[in-house]
């Protein structure tokens, strides 16, 4: 009983929003098959996100099925102390290419369309993106997902040359002659 009530507790915590319903068919020896593809984000808003497709004869059944799909691919990402990402960073999905850039506090969620969506549920709260090359919400989403599991903390970086995080500091600020 109280495993039930714990799977009941994660699961509340998840939003979900539809990216897009699509009708799409299948041509059988008898005529068309009809079906519904449903392109869906899932996510807690702080930090996990995931991106789900599901087909099925009816609406309901597909965006079932996508919520099942986007837990399975969640990725946790790194946030900054203002609810941006740590470094600029692109990512691809097919011909879709996504840019995305941490911006200042109180700039918003500067994306658009399925991008703008996989952003918010993740708990991005600054940040600017472009898409290039596809319009496709589906490789769109997927690319962004693609370049928020690239993204890595200062920590990270520091542990994986060994080195100290100042040192690392002086050396990114030495690169970029930010001082």
């Amino acid at each position: 009983m109280a495993n039930k009530k714990k799977n009941k507790e994660q699961d509340s915590n998840w939003e979900e929003r539809v990216v897009q319903v699509r009708r799409v068919t299948k041509v059988v020896k008898g005529g068309k098959k009809l079906s519904f593809r449903a392109i869906l984000v899932v996510g807690d808003e702080k930090g996990q996100v995931g991106v789900g497709i599901g087909k099925a004869s009816d609406v309901i059944g597909a965006v079932k099925k996508a919520v099942t799909d986007a837990k399975k691919h969640i990725i946790t990402i790194p946030l900054t102390k203002f609810d941006s990402i740590p470094h600029p960073i692109n990512g691809w999905s097919g011909a879709a290419k996504i840019i995305m850039r941490p911006s200042a506090q109180g700039s918003g969620v500067i994306a658009g369309g399925s991008i703008r969506t996989v952003l918010e549920l993740a708990g991005v709260k600054n940040i600017l993106a472009k898409q290039l090359g596809s319009s496709n919400p589906l490789n769109n989403a997927r690319a962004t997902l693609d370049g928020l599991s690239k993204l890595r903390t200062f920590q990270e970086v520091a542990q994986e040359r060994n080195l100290v995080i100042e040192n690392l500091y002086s050396q990114y600020i030495n690169q970029y002659d930010l001082l």
